[in-house]
């Protein structure tokens, strides 16, 4: 019998709960889910922090009706904006040729966690982004080879205390029993990437309504992660203040914008509004969507300048933010100068970019609490 797990996934603009556990074939059967809308949050900030607990206990309400359970623990994903990635190199010596055991990679990685002592930060994930032993050679997985030394490239995600203290204390308040917290870009990496993939390294951009997370991969950790302040909201705003409408009209027409065709001064949008149509100039519409949409290439061009990547890095847009704008992915391939892809969970009936971090972070707490999962991997990929 497969265990039921609870995610809080806290995107810039709702909250999501989400009770599942796992299908057949490795698939995920989502027994509940529950959204509420809140005012979100900007460099590492929430704009109404009275406001959470009222929002999470929503969102919770609604997902325990529709799982028709009680939640009694609750893994807790951290947004990007939130934690912050360091890499170390780390060595120990096995004193002799021999096997690397699991226990061997458990020490390796509390060599390298010298984090306790922040003030600032707690560690919430770490995890490898290559071995080696004794050679050049690269490996993910290290245990039962020979060996005289053990050596490792971790990944350490780290969460700011703050944001930990106000969801422990917000969590209690709501009667849940227990919680953990896990890196959200983290989960979507693992996700969305197979292994062959992040071992030539993985670029990840979720943009979110917002906010925007860039996380770049390798092995299965994370090297770099970004956050900074645009999402699919600021297109919306542009739309509503260059062309006077109401905000909800402005994310309608948002969602019929097509990139990748050339229009004519005569061809239009047209929106329902209600028992009317209202048609906006097409071109009009393209050139606001267009001039924010170079604002966001240039800085996710930024960001990766500072990243040695190699040509065969993979490159992905997720998020519920633009995903949806038609042509999008062609536009930023060509802004970028890479070659972008559009990523969603690979899961029947559930394939949405803006369904990709809530299920994720369930992918990667089903396959860390299933039973036959060994206790160091757990450990590990939590921080402990």
């Amino acid at each position: 019998m497969s265990q039921e797990v609870a995610i809080l996934d806290i995107g810039s603009s709702r909250m999501t709960v989400m009770i599942g556990r796992r299908g057949v074939n490795n698939t995920i059967n989502v027994l509940g889910t529950g959204e509420c809308e809140y005012a979100g949050y900007e460099n590492g900030e929430f704009y109404r922090p009275e406001e959470l607990i009222n929002v999470v206990a929503k969102a919770l309400e609604d997902a325990e009706n529709e799982a028709r359970m009680k939640v009694r623990h609750i893994f807790i994903g951290v947004p990007g904006q939130f934690s912050v990635t360091q890499c170390k190199d780390v060595t120990m010596s096995l004193n002799r040729k021999r096997k690397v055991t699991d226990e061997d990679v458990d020490e390796l990685f509390a060599m390298g966690n010298n984090f306790a002592d922040s003030d600032k930060y707690v560690l919430i994930n770490s995890q490898p982004v290559f071995f080696t032993l004794g050679d050049e050679r690269k490996l993910i997985q290290p245990v039962g080879l020979t060996a005289s030394r053990l050596s490792g490239y971790i990944s350490y995600i780290l969460a700011e205390k703050e944001f930990i203290t106000l969801f422990e204390n917000l969590i209690k308040d709501l009667g849940i029993e227990s919680m953990d917290f896990v890196s959200t870009v983290l989960a979507e990496t693992l996700f969305l990437f197979d292994d062959v993939t992040r071992d030539r390294y993985a670029v990840l951009v979720d943009v979110g309504y917002i906010v925007t997370d860039i996380a770049v991969a390798r092995g299965d950790g994370i090297v770099r992660q970004f956050s900074f302040t645009l999402g699919g909201g600021h297109f919306t705003k542009d739309l509503r203040d260059d062309l006077s409408i109401r905000f909800q009209l402005a994310e309608s027409l948002k969602r019929k914008v097509v990139l990748n065709l050339e229009f004519s001064d005569t061809d239009t949008y047209d929106v329902n509004v209600k028992e009317r149509v209202k048609s906006f100039p097409a071109r009009q519409v393209n050139d606001i969507i267009v001039a924010r949409l170079s604002k966001l290439a240039k800085v996710i061009n930024r960001c990766l300048s500072s990243c040695d990547l190699p040509p065969t890095a993979t490159y992905c847009l997720t998020g519920g933010g633009i995903s949806y704008m038609t042509g999008v992915v062609d536009y930023l391939c060509k802004k970028t100068d890479r070659q972008f892809e559009l990523a969603a969970p690979d899961l029947p009936q559930m394939n949405k970019p803006h369904l990709s971090s809530s299920l994720a972070l369930m992918d990667m707490v089903l396959g860390t609490v299933a039973p036959e999962r060994k206790k160091g991997l757990f450990a590990r990929l939590f921080g402990r």
